[in-house]
């Protein structure tokens, strides 16, 4: 785990390296697009990793971030009955049809909040390219965020595990490691062999309760940082 350190004019924002198991977590100034997404030679990807307090910390900050920005839409949307999440996919053109399995599998597993694509602004993007540290989520702290898709990881995982898993954090499920392989969320720990795509009952359960009556934890979300 490494850290880069904010000026104390800067705002602070965490950038979580979900990396399915495989990366590190650091904390760095936001932004619109990935650094990352722009470099190339992706170096060997760092095993192990059990995850921390503080990733656990960021996962929850991005899921929030997400929130945020449902909550700005209902509020210029009050006739909104419904929970959805949309998201851009046009910056990672290589894992449009990962992008569509993984948000169909969501779609298909949970019934209080729904997937949806955008060719305008989205509560998140996914981005593509090439990163040592694997493939990750990453939230700017105010209600917007994105998913980085690695080359090297998609080749060496199952592609839709990793679209899923991290979408996994979009809806506000944390990484769990040490789980088996029928868990989603165990990202990279089972193994590259592991191929399942879909969040086991207790996933599923937890993103239905996460988002019961979505838009009006939104709103309410919404009004206390008013």
């Amino acid at each position: 785990m490494t850290s880069t350190p904010t000026s104390s004019t800067s705002v602070k924002t965490s950038r979580r390296l979900l990396a399915l198991g495989l990366g590190v977590t650091f904390a760095a100034l936001g932004s619109a697009i990935p650094a990352s997404a722009q470099t190339t030679g992706s170096a060997a990807l760092v095993a192990g990793y059990t995850g921390s307090a503080e990733e656990s910390a960021n996962n929850k900050a991005f899921f929030e971030a997400v929130l945020d920005s449902v909550a700005e839409k209902q509020a210029a949307n009050p006739s909104l009955r419904s929970v959805t999440v949309y998201y851009n996919a046009s910056q990672a053109p290589s894992f449009r049809s990962q992008i569509s399995s993984a948000a169909s599998i969501w779609n298909s597993s949970v019934s209080n909040v729904k997937l949806q694509s955008t060719s305008g602004s989205g509560d998140f993007s996914y981005y593509e390219g090439n990163d040592s540290r694997g493939s990750y989520a990453s939230t700017n702290g105010h209600g917007r965020g994105y998913i980085f898709l690695d080359y090297a990881q998609n080749r060496r995982y199952d592609s839709i595990r990793v679209a899923a898993h991290e979408t996994g954090h979009v809806l506000g499920l944390p990484d769990h490691y040490t789980g088996p392989c029928s868990e989603l969320m165990s990202g990279g720990g089972p193994g590259t062999s592991c191929t399942n795509r879909y969040p086991n009952t207790a996933e599923r359960s937890r993103v239905n309760q996460l988002w019961a009556n979505g838009l009006a934890k939104a709103l309410d979300k919404l009004n206390k940082v008013r």
